[in-house]
């Protein structure tokens, strides 16, 4: 899984050039550099959150007790983790922009 997305991710980079409008404009980069940040952002961001939503679950699932003590820690990480992800989104924007 690793070897095809690095793969598909290197023909990207190289095809790249083939995307820009001619007389030497990186369009095409940009536009491929916005798709990578918020592409990378979200899928590591839901994993990231699948991960802390596993384990505080986990967690509940043991000690049923605690779930009062582990709901809003976990509701503070996943708005952390997503904030992330929103800055992300705003970043790509802003390189978007610049075409």
């Amino acid at each position: 899984m690793i070897k095809r997305t690095f793969i598909t991710l290197s023909l990207i980079a190289l095809a790249a050039p083939a995307f820009a409008a001619g007389g030497g404009s990186d369009s095409g980069l940009i536009a491929i550099a916005s798709a990578l940040a918020i592409t990378f952002a979200a899928g590591l961001g839901a994993l990231g959150q699948s991960r802390g939503l596993a384990a505080a679950l986990e967690g509940i699932a043991r000690n049923p007790a605690a779930s009062g003590k582990l709901f809003t820690p976990m509701i503070v990480g996943l708005a952390l983790i997503e904030s992330l992800v929103i800055y992300a989104l705003v970043i790509a924007f802003m390189i978007f922009g610049k075409i």
